[in-house]
């Protein structure tokens, strides 16, 4: 009677174990996504001028359409890079005044991906797109879909540019060019 317990219990974990597993392999590409964006930062050195004040947030901006919902929300709250605490903002068009240390440019009608990636191709702002970004153009953190899991290359002469010193860590991580 004992063992019979013992074993109901095992199995139960198991079951558990398993339907976790399962949870995180089939959760949607947004969310994946959408968890990666607060992650780059520790990687990333921006220039003084980044910053308003030594303890201002760290923008991350979602720039046109949104995959994401509420999920990049939960996975940047209560974080944090050093004095700053990460805030998402949502806005139609970007722009170098715009505020943000981090963009996902999903492109809009009225300021498709090129366009907004043209506009802060000299501020020091991560840009970061998707094989889902209307409007085409490719920001300096690229995020591409290979064997079931999330990848990204990294532009190093882009973010060069842009004032950026991205880790030589993440750059080890980045994959190779999109298949």
């Amino acid at each position: 009677m004992r063992c019979e317990g013992r074993t109901k219990r095992w199995a139960a974990a198991l079951v558990i174990a398993l339907a976790s597993g399962w949870a995180r392999a089939q959760a949607p590409a947004p969310a994946i996504e959408a968890a990666y964006l607060p992650k780059f930062a520790p990687f990333v050195v921006w220039p003084p001028q980044a910053w308003v004040a030594p303890d201002a947030p760290l923008v991350i901006c979602v720039q046109g359409a949104d995959p994401f919902g509420d999920t990049l929300d939960r996975a940047s709250a209560g974080q944090r890079m050093g004095s700053h605490p990460f805030v998402v903002r949502r806005i139609d068009a970007l722009s170098a005044d715009s505020g943000c240390q981090i963009a996902y440019v999903g492109g809009s009608p009225s300021q498709p991906a090129a366009a907004a990636l043209k506009a802060v191709a000299q501020a020091p702002v991560l840009t970061v797109t998707d094989e889902e970004s209307r409007g085409g153009g490719k920001g300096i953190v690229q995020l591409f879909w290979a064997s079931g899991r999330v990848r990204f290359t990294i532009d190093a002469d882009m973010a060069a540019r842009a004032g950026l010193e991205i880790s030589s860590r993440l750059m080890a991580l980045g994959a190779g060019p999109p298949p």
